[in-house]
């Protein structure tokens, strides 16, 4: 990976705005700020990356365009025909800086168009599939200043476009489905290409045919970019249009199947939102870990068929099912959020709760078949009692519909950027090609609350932790002592976000052994446990935060192995 990064970053100005819901009174809300009026390309994909804390950002090559030009360090242009000359001179991939939003350019050839992607032990990205070209492509990018992509457009042995990639509890990685792609493989070693790939029947089952008569059908997928969870037990959870299973990818074996999730079709084109709550765990745990499912949103079975054919858009699902997987008999329990939301993004927070972000109340994924968009994040209170847990917070003035993404970040913020409903990157229409980047802050960052949060002191602390021992964290504190009962200490596994899927996403509650207090002046020292195997927390790098009566503090990063 030698090719140069680029040296002359793109400096863009830092906007703040929208300051909405005030402390106290009637609660806060949250807070919405713009930082960056250009992304440069426009975020269909993204993922925080580890130790050099910026966020990815990817689109398509298709479009042969983007808002920022390849600069002099990444020529040659990319030869798209070379019969008729025809040449790509724009950057489609780049390193967004969360801090102060310059732009790092890295250049892309495969098109990553609906792709997919995970983190590496040693935090470093792997994407997988694409569109035509791309479509069997791997691609490796390394988190090190002068790293830039390496594809090998060989690597895999079906098309994996619009797929999902998994980590598994070794480190490596699986990636399942994809358009007319009935079929999972393990991601080869870089550089190597896998020869077949392994039947998989349940994902040919769960596609739709909408029948118009004289024996003809309309299909309609509905089961792309499945919901593919990492269950406790190490075995995978994969959710296809309003089915689920608990399947064991070694063995090529059904562990379990689950009831249908009633309402409508939850996977693209009617693109719901899909989490695994967050792992509870102890300092000693049962053999069996608790683990529950969350799937929103999404659309009626037939409404991309309306979109398409009668440009009629339906209303978007307003339910959420909620499933034990590793119960016996386990039955999905039924909610009702505030408003329908279809495309929009989950985010786990370090807290516990899950923010809902992003998407459109009528319609389905693709250009221009959604309206309506979804302006309201929504705080899902996962320990609350069933009809108590949904907070609708401060609206955004942006829509985020088609090809939107969210990232949590250290600090507790969540990133919001793309938007496209269109086929290339237009302006003049009425949602268009979105390259505005803006930070919601959840109500955990009321200023009010701002005397609570904990400073970790990051060089006294453990950052390399390993599985089923124990580790510290020191922090620096304005309380005069910490009381366990008002603790948790929490690891994120980043998301790769796209499509309203977060590939991989996963908060673990560490057991707590002990609180020293003022082993320093002002500074406290919590003793943890590390989670007891792959199965639980894949090998790899994940954000730690201390979370001191409901306000996390700003993460350090940890690497388990």
């Amino acid at each position: 990976m030698a090719s140069m990064f680029i040296k002359v970053v793109c400096i863009l100005p830092l906007l703040l705005v929208s300051t909405v819901g005030a402390p106290g009174g009637g609660g806060y809300k949250g807070k919405w700020e713009l930082v960056s009026q250009n992304s440069g390309v426009s975020a269909m994909h993204a993922i925080l990356l580890p130790k050099i804390n910026k966020v990815l950002m990817y689109d398509a090559t298709i479009w042969r365009i983007s808002k920022f030009p390849l600069p002099p360090q990444k020529m040659p242009c990319h030869m798209v025909d070379p019969v008729n000359k025809i040449q790509d001179c724009w950057c489609h991939s780049v390193l967004f800086d969360i801090e102060t939003s310059q732009l790092q350019a890295l250049k892309i050839e495969t098109d990553t168009w609906c792709s997919s992607g995970g983190l590496t032990v040693d935090g470093n990205l792997v994407s997988t599939g694409g569109y035509r070209g791309g479509a069997n492509t791997a691609r490796y990018l390394s988190t090190c200043k002068n790293c830039d992509w390496m594809e090998y457009p060989t690597a895999l042995a079906e098309p994996r476009w619009y797929a999902t990639q998994v980590t598994l509890p070794d480190g490596g990685f699986i990636v399942v489905g994809g358009r007319d792609v009935f079929s999972y493989e393990y991601i080869p070693r870089e550089g190597l290409s896998n020869k077949k790939a392994i039947f998989l029947p349940f994902l040919r089952d769960t596609s739709d045919n909408l029948p118009l008569g004289n024996n003809q059908f309309f299909r309609i997928e509905n089961n792309l970019y499945p919901f593919v969870h990492l269950a406790t037990d190490g075995n995978l959870f994969i959710f296809a249009n309003n089915r689920s299973m608990l399947f064991n990818p070694a063995a090529n074996k059904v562990v379990r199947e689950y009831p249908a999730l009633s309402g409508g079709s939850r996977n693209y084109p009617s693109s719901g939102m899909s989490v695994l709550l967050p792992i509870k765990l102890y300092v000693d745990n049962p053999k069996v870990i608790p683990a529950d499912v969350l799937v929103c949103g999404g659309a009626p079975w037939d409404s991309y068929f309306f979109a398409e054919t009668r440009k009629q858009f339906m209303p978007a699902l307003q339910d959420c099912g909620r499933l034990s997987l590793m119960k016996p008999n386990a039955v999905w329990k039924k909610e009702v959020m505030p408003s329908p939301r279809v495309m929009g993004d989950m985010t786990i927070l370090p807290t516990g709760d899950v923010l809902m972000i992003n998407g459109a109340k009528t319609g389905t994924s693709a250009w221009g078949y959604a309206e309506e968009p979804n302006l309201v994040p929504v705080l899902y209170k996962t320990k609350a009692k069933r009809g108590n847990r949904f907070q609708e917070l401060a609206a955004g003035t942006i829509p985020r519909m088609y090809h939107s993404s969210s990232v949590l970040l250290p600090d507790g913020k969540v990133l919001i950027a793309g938007s496209n409903t269109n086929n290339g990157y237009l302006y003049d229409v009425k949602y268009p090609t979105e390259l505005r980047v803006e930070k919601f802050s959840p109500p955990y960052l009321n200023p009010e609350l701002a005397k609570l949060r904990q400073e970790i002191v990051v060089d006294t602390s453990n950052k390399v932790i390993n599985y089923g021992k124990r580790f510290r964290v020191n922090v620096r504190s304005k309380e005069l002592g910490l009381n366990k009962a008002d603790l948790k200490v929490t690891m994120f596994a980043p998301a790769f976000t796209t499509h309203g899927i977060s590939m991989n996403q996963r908060l673990l509650m560490l057991g707590t052994v002990q609180v020293i207090n003022n082993v320093w002046p002002g500074i406290h020292s919590i003793i943890a446990a590390a989670p007891p195997s792959g199965k639980v927390a894949p090998p790899g790098y994940y954000l730690l935060y201390v979370v001191y009566k409901q306000v996390p503090s700003v993460a350090m990063w940890v690497q388990i192995k």
